[in-house]
């Protein structure tokens, strides 16, 4: 298995493009993109009027109300669309300062493991001194061993 399909899982280039997926695809499903360019309807209060026309009092007094309404309607909606891209770019920031944190996040956990791993080197390579270290107190202890039961001997033996 190799490095890729350790780290990522699967074939290394199927990994990949499942990456790719997953990184370019929408944060929502109504977000709009080169793929989903979003719906272009539009608004219309009142149907087109194709051809002149007359229009009595109550129809004249009408329209007006209701030009007066759209008219504080249309501000308030820009009022509102303004604020919605304010917030849009201020979740796009905080987006963008976290993906910032997490690389930080990654590199830093990256330098963490080469310091684990350095270490781990580093006392892999102390392995064989403490090796010799051990053979050294072994060959001690057979060598105090050998010399206890040599005083034992002379001792037991008549001290010859």
């Amino acid at each position: 298995m190799g490095a890729m399909a350790a780290l990522f899982g699967g074939d290394r280039s199927d990994a990949i493009s499942s990456k790719n997926e997953k990184l370019t695809s929408p944060t929502d499903s109504k977000a709009i993109t080169p793929t989903n360019p979003g719906n272009f309807s539009s608004i219309r209060t009142t149907p087109i009027c194709d051809s002149p026309r007359y229009f009595n009092k109550e129809e004249a007094d009408a329209l007006k109300e209701l030009a007066k309404e759209k008219t504080d309607g249309a501000k308030q909606a820009k009022r509102a669309y303004k604020a919605m891209g304010q917030i849009e770019e201020a979740d796009a920031t905080v987006h963008k300062a976290h993906r910032g944190y997490q690389k930080k996040v990654a590199s830093g956990e990256l330098k963490k493991k080469r310091a684990d791993v350095g270490l781990a080197t580093h006392l892999q390579g102390l392995a064989p001194g403490y090796a010799r270290l051990g053979m050294r107190l072994e060959k001690a202890e057979t060598d105090a061993n050998t010399r206890i039961e040599a005083i034992k001997a002379k001792l037991l033996g008549g001290g010859k």
